[in-house]
């Protein structure tokens, strides 16, 4: 008797079938001036669209010739930089900065006091949902638990398909309150009913600002200080939105242009930072200082370390890819301003927590890897480190484990899609349909009787 083909035989041999019809060569490309991932050859992206929200810079044209130059981010006009120099003494900055992107101004107290109050009024979720949607079917894949929670959310919303302004601003808001509590209770879910750890459900606080509340709701004891605070507050602004041409915010304004509801929108935006090329490039960091770690005897031996490196550069070491990551950016090419604002808060964190020998371990990575960059590939516009390549130091740091990380960055990047759902909505009501060159040959039919 013959032995049934199981679904897994079934995938493995048409897997290798549809490489072989689905395959298209290269030369296709060039022959249709097809831009692969948007970009063209010098990493320029494809212009899709305009945008008011923010802007990055990498280089600037100097006599005609495009030129490297230190990294700039700007959020509604306001250079990064600016922003975080200003959040003088205790000031937390997430909440002000949020405003700013949502509303296009930096607020007044008054304005500012208010919009603190809404975020306030809607940071709860719905009777229940902690129990009956975050608890059931826990994962370690927190990405796919905050997006079926995001989806679930708009059963309880009675106008969750209006796309009247005040109604996706409504939406939106309570998103931005909710994505904390959406990350930290997922990860609670998931350490008690797959890791048999202790349950905690600790409720967000009022008074607290919102990276405040990610600490005290996700550490049994609720505590925190001043700095670690401070620290994942400035983690969160550096996240909170970077330009537009992002796939994850291009995902937004994508299906935003169907005319799909804010929560579908948002699930689809989750979905897209989910993957390892956009969201989860920190964890690949940590991983990779890890392994060098394992194999590196002595971290403090720069030669050794650049040996090191040097393998992983030639695929035979690490993941075998080629990639030291954390280094190296599609726009910045001296430098993203992004890591180099968090430098010295990390450095003062590392300080805190007496891991200044591992604070100085990345840098010697990021030195030689740098070095080792530029002498072996052929880089038109430079190597610099991005603040992918600190952040998972600093969540490490501040005992947010790595099932969170790119939820972190999620509940950062709300902000951003946020405000990019609503400037799509304002300026336009077509829908983006792209252009696919097809390169399919037509064929004649053969009658099912002559198949062999």
């Amino acid at each position: 008797m013959k032995k049934p083909i199981t679904l897994n035989d079934f995938t493995h041999k048409y897997a290798d079938i549809c490489v072989k019809s689905d395959t298209i060569p290269s030369h296709y490309f060039d022959e249709y001036d097809v831009n692969r991932g948007l970009r063209d050859k010098t990493g320029k992206g494809v212009l899709v669209g305009l945008t008011s929200i923010s802007r990055v810079e990498g280089s600037k044209m100097i006599d005609g010739v495009k030129t490297p130059c230190e990294g700039n981010l700007w959020y509604r006009g306001y250079n990064i930089s600016d922003l975080v120099k200003n959040l003088r003494g205790k000031r937390y900055g997430f909440e002000e900065i949020a405003y700013l992107l949502l509303f296009g101004e930096l607020p007044t107290k008054e304005t500012q006091t208010e919009f603190n109050e809404m975020l306030v009024a809607a940071r709860s979720l719905p009777t229940n949902f902690t129990r009956d949607v975050i608890m059931k079917a826990s994962t370690k894949d927190l990405m796919n638990s905050m997006t079926r929670s995001v989806l679930t959310l708009a059963s309880y919303d009675d106008r969750a398909s209006s796309l009247s302004l005040d109604n996706v601003i409504r939406q939106c808001m309570a998103l931005i309150s909710e994505f904390p509590m959406l990350a930290v209770y997922g990860y609670h879910a998931y350490n008690h009913y797959l890791n048999d750890q202790s349950l905690y459900i600790h409720r967000p606080k009022a008074e607290l600002s919102t990276a405040e509340n990610i600490l005290q709701m996700l550490r049994p004891d609720q505590k925190y200080s001043e700095l670690e605070a401070h620290v994942l507050d400035l983690a969160l602004i550096l996240h909170m939105e970077h330009g537009g041409g992002n796939n994850s915010t291009f995902t937004t304004r994508l299906v935003s242009s169907s005319g799909s509801d804010t929560y579908s929108v948002i699930a689809a935006a989750l979905s897209s930072l989910k993957g390892p090329k956009h969201g989860g490039a920190n964890i690949k960091v940590v991983d990779m200082m890890a392994d060098i770690k394992d194999h590196v005897t002595d971290i403090k031996d720069d030669d050794a370390i650049a040996d090191y490196l040097k393998k992983i550069l030639n695929k035979e070491a690490f993941d075998h890819k080629g990639l030291i990551y954390g280094l190296g950016h599609a726009i910045y090419s001296l430098s993203d301003p992004r890591a180099r604002i968090f430098r010295s808060f990390v450095e003062k964190l590392s300080v805190e927590k007496g891991l200044h020998d591992e604070y100085e371990f990345y840098t010697t990575v990021e030195s030689k890897g740098r070095e080792l960059i530029t002498q072996n590939r052929k880089i038109y516009k430079g190597v610099c480190v991005n603040v992918d390549f600190f952040s998972g130091f600093v969540y490490n740091m501040l005992g947010i484990p790595k099932e969170l990380f790119t939820p972190m960055f999620a509940v950062a990047r709300i902000v951003g899609w946020s405000a990019h759902r609503i400037e799509e909505l304002v300026n336009t009501d077509k829908i983006m349909r792209p252009a696919y060159q097809s390169i399919m040959q037509e064929r004649n039919y053969m009658d099912y009787s002559a198949r062999s």
